[in-house]
C-alpha cells in the first residue's frame, strides 16, 4: 500500500490519540468521519497500523527501578537467552545491538531484590554492565518522529 499525504496525517494525529473519533479527527483534516474511517481500516487491513497502544507511568503503579543492562553473552548460541528473555515480565525492551555487548534490555522492577534476582538468573548466559535510571527526561512513540 502506498501511502499519501493524508494517511501520513491521520497516522501522526492517531499517535498522538488513538482514541480520537473518526468525525474529531476529520474536521483536524478536512475530511469526513467516513472517510477517516474507510482509510483507518486500510490502513489496519494493510498492515501499516498493527496495533493501538497504551502508555503506563511506572512510577504511579509503584514499578520503582528501570535499569537498562548491557549483555555480553558467553556463547555464540544465543536462543536459551532469547527464550530466557522473552519469558521475563521484568524485560519491558530488548535489542540485539552492535557495538560493545550483545543485547541491550530495558528492565523495570518493584524492589532492588527483584532486580538482584533477576541479575543472578542473567549471569547464566553472559556478563552485564547496569545503568540505574535516575529520571525519565523523554518518551516518545517513534511514529512521532518519524511521522511529520
Amino acid at each position: 500500500m502506498e501511502l499519501d499525504q493524508i494517511d501520513f496525517q491521520i497516522l501522526r494525529l492517531l499517535n498522538e490519540n488513538s482514541r480520537i473519533q473518526w468525525k474529531d479527527l476529520g474536521e483536524k483534516i478536512h475530511m469526513t468521519g467516513q472517510a477517516v474511517g474507510n482509510r483507518i481500516r486500510k490502513l489496519e487491513e494493510s498492515g501499516v497500523i498493527k496495533a493501538y497502544s497504551l502508555i503506563v507511568d511506572e512510577m504511579k503503579l509503584g514499578l520503582m527501578f528501570t535499569a537498562f543492562v548491557i549483555i555480553h553473552m558467553k556463547t555464540a548460541n544465543h536462543d536459551l537467552f532469547i527464550r530466557f528473555i522473552k519469558e521475563r515480565n521484568e524485560v519491558v525492551e530488548a535489542h540485539r545491538i552492535s557495538g560493545k555487548g550483545c543485547y541491550h534490555l530495558k528492565v523495570i522492577v518493584k524492589s532492588q531484590d527483584q532486580l538482584n534476582l533477576f541479575l543472578n538468573k542473567l549471569l547464566e548466559h553472559g556478563n552485564y554492565s547496569l545503568n540505574l535510571s535516575i529520571q525519565e527526561i523523554k518518551q516518545q512513540n517513534p511514529l512521532t518522529a518519524t511521522i511529520q
